[in-house]
């Protein structure tokens, strides 16, 4: 995001240092972190590098799944191909990913998804787009009649200093005990009974760990705080540090109590399909497991680069340089999901904001101009989306 949350992050390194923040329960140990799991769901997440094993081994089950209920269909013959949605980061540009969906279902042509991970606002997009083209309205509405009210409320200067964000995300929490209910939670739990798979990125900010979240398999577990763990994590994905104060997750590790501080998935990575240690082709090819896969791969972003004239202040050439910073990240995740799908052997298709779209854009969150990006989505997708086959600059 721009403006107001680079600024945050930096204003937050010169001046939250030394002033007295709000406290919270001790962090994990470093030698427990790899041990810690959310009691009652043990299972329901894995730290990208550490836990490729875990993640194997629920997708493999996800695929036997998949077969059970093919076979209670009376599915006959060659495996259906798999199709993959990856959505990205990018604020209130996720407009852009939310149209593309809907225009996509009026096209006539959007795929079942196996597989959708989301981060950040793309963790936000991720529970519908994974439900299907019924939940298509509540997209329509969450990206083109909402403004920063509803989600941010800003705070006074000097209590953002000793507290732990520059605004207040409970008008988000508000929205999301609306959107994100029972209904919906048992909705993504029968598909996980049927080996669907909805994946979300955090990060663990003491551990400094990417964490990703099996939202079905969390949906499915049948624990009461099932659906505050759902809400907690999407919120989490979309907290920019310094700008949005992060998310608390109680946790056990050794025997004992402990909290976790999860923020932005995007502060580590923009967008992903899937770890890279997980070898698909290959688990595949020892399953004797043949079928088409194909990724799409939904930037919530411009990938060429945008010029502005910087002042020479010092604000000014922060923000600047930390928004390239992003936009360079996008742009290697790009290359990184496209070298795992080469790999692999799935169908690379890449979706992106036009640079040609040049709506005026005067706050975060600002309606009209999410309005005009989702109805630009909307109409690229209907009329054919024109998928890119390679990352930008390949």
């Amino acid at each position: 995001m721009r403006s107001i949350f680079h600024s945050a992050v930096l204003i937050s390194s010169l001046l939250f240092a030394g002033c007295a923040g709000i406290t919270r329960n001790e962090a994990v140990p470093e030698y427990l972190t790899t041990q810690a799991v959310v009691p009652g769901m043990e299972g329901v997440r894995y730290r990208l590098g550490i836990d490729t094993e875990a993640l194997q081994k629920d997708a493999i089950a996800s695929f036997w799944r998949e077969m059970e209920h093919l076979k209670a269909r009376g599915h006959k013959g060659p495996l259906p191909p798999v199709h993959f949605l990856v959505i990205s980061g990018g604020g209130d540009q996720g407009a852009f990913g939310a149209g593309l969906l809907n225009g996509w279902t009026i096209a006539g042509n959007r795929p079942r998804f196996k597989l959708v991970t989301g981060v950040s606002t793309g963790a936000l997009i991720a529970p519908f787009a994974f439900l299907g083209p019924k939940y298509d309205s509540r997209l329509r509405k969450l990206y083109t009649s909402i403004s920063s009210e509803d989600i941010i409320k800003e705070r006074w200067f000097l209590a953002a200093l000793t507290s732990d964000a520059m605004a207040d995300t409970s008008p988000l929490w508000q929205l999301l005990e609306k959107e994100i209910d029972e209904t919906l939670l048992k909705a993504i739990a029968a598909e996980h009974e049927k080996g669907r798979i909805l994946l979300i990125a955090t990060v663990d900010l003491d551990a400094r760990h990417s964490v990703i979240w099996n939202m079905t398999k969390i949906a499915a577990s049948g624990d009461p705080k099932a659906l505050d763990l759902f809400r907690s994590v999407l919120i989490a994905s979309a907290s920019i540090p310094g700008a949005f104060p992060p998310v608390m997750i109680d946790v056990e590790a050794g025997g004992r109590s402990y909290q976790e501080m999860h923020v932005d998935g995007g502060t580590m990575s923009q967008l992903f399909i899937y770890p890279p240690r997980l070898h698909t082709k290959e688990i595949s090819d020892k399953e004797h497991v043949k079928r088409e896969r194909y990724a799409y791969i939904i930037r919530n972003a411009k990938l060429g680069p945008k010029w502005a004239s910087v002042e020479r202040q010092t604000m000014s050439i922060a923000e600047r340089a930390i928004s390239s910073l992003i936009q360079t990240q996008g742009i290697g995740d790009l290359y990184r999901v496209y070298l795992i799908t080469q790999r692999d052997g799935v169908d690379y298709n890449l979706g992106y904001v036009p640079d040609s779209f040049d709506y005026p854009h005067r706050e975060e969150f600002d309606t009209e101009y999410m309005k005009a990006l989702f109805q630009t989505g909307y109409e690229m997708a209907v009329e054919g989306y024109p998928w890119s086959k390679t990352p930008p600059g390949f």
